[in-house]
C-alpha cells in the first residue's frame, strides 16, 4: 500500500522541497495548486486545483479524495503569507486577509479530514508556525501575522488533545527567516548563511513523519538568525 502525502502551497518554494523530500523518500505525494495559477509541480504523483482558504471547495476536495484513495499518511499544511504592521497601521481587513491565508487556509484541511484520520486511526499533521507567534516580543511588528499563525500553533494544540489517545499526531514547524528568493531580493544585505532553507524544513518533517515516538512537537528551525 503507497504512503499518501497531502502537500498544499505545493508550488511554492517550501512545498516544492516537501515534494521533492518525500517523493524521493517513496510517498505518493498530492499536490494541491491554487486554481488559474497554472502552477506546475513535476515530480507530485497527482495534482488538484484547490482554493484551500474556501471551505467548499476543500469540502468537494475531501470527498473527491476519499473516493480516489484509501488512506493518508500526512498532510503538509504549507499555504500562508507574511505582512508587517503594528497594532497602529493594522486594521480589520489586514488581519482578515492573514486570517484567512495563514489559518483557514490550514483549518479548512483538518476540519475536512480530521474524521478521515480518526477512522483509519493514524495519520500526521504538519502545520507551519512563526517565530513572532512564540515569542510575543517579536509580534509588535507583525501583528496580523503573528496573530493568524498564534492561532494555527493553537489549533495544532487543539487536535493533539483531542486525538491524544490515537495514533493521529500533530506537529509545528517554526522558521525564522528562510531561504527563498523573495527573501533574498526583500533583504539583499542579510546574511543568507544564516537563515533556514526549504530543505532543512522538508527533512524535519520527513523525519517527523516517521518516527512515531515523536507526538505533538513544536520544531523550531531557527538557523542562526
Amino acid at each position: 500500500m503507497s504512503r499518501n502525502i497531502i502537500v498544499t502551497g505545493a508550488a511554492g518554494n517550501l512545498g516544492s522541497a516537501v515534494v521533492e523530500k518525500f517523493k524521493r523518500e517513496g510517498y505518493h505525494v498530492i499536490a494541491l495548486l491554487h486554481p488559474g495559477k497554472e502552477e506546475e509541480v513535476e515530480e507530485a504523483d497527482d495534482c488538484y486545483e484547490v482554493d484551500v482558504t474556501d471551505e467548499k471547495s476543500v469540502a468537494e476536495f475531501v470527498k473527491e479524495y476519499q473516493l480516489q484513495y484509501q488512506d493518508l499518511d500526512a498532510l503538509a499544511l504549507l499555504v500562508g503569507g507574511f505582512a508587517m504592521g503594528n497594532i497602529e497601521k493594522t486594521n480589520q481587513a489586514d488581519l482578515e486577509k492573514m486570517f484567512t491565508l495563514n489559518f483557514f487556509s490550514a483549518y479548512h484541511l483538518v476540519k475536512g479530514f480530521l474524521p478521515f484520520l480518526k477512522k483509519q486511526e493514524k495519520g500526521t499533521f504538519l502545520f507551519v508556525g512563526s517565530r513572532p507567534a512564540l515569542q510575543l516580543e517579536d509580534a509588535a511588528g507583525t501583528l496580523a501575522y503573528a496573530m493568524s499563525k498564534k492561532m494555527v500553533i493553537s489549533l495544532a494544540e487543539i487536535i493533539a488533545t483531542e486525538t491524544q489517545d490515537t495514533a493521529i499526531r500533530s506537529h509545528v514547524f517554526v522558521p525564522s527567516i528562510i531561504d527563498t528568493p523573495q527573501n533574498r531580493e526583500a533583504m539583499p544585505k542579510a546574511d543568507f548563511a544564516k537563515w533556514v532553507s526549504p530543505t532543512d524544513i522538508a527533512e524535519a518533517m520527513h523525519y517527523a513523519v516517521n518516527n512515531s515516538a515523536l507526538r505533538n512537537m513544536t520544531f523550531k528551525l531557527y538557523g542562526e538568525a
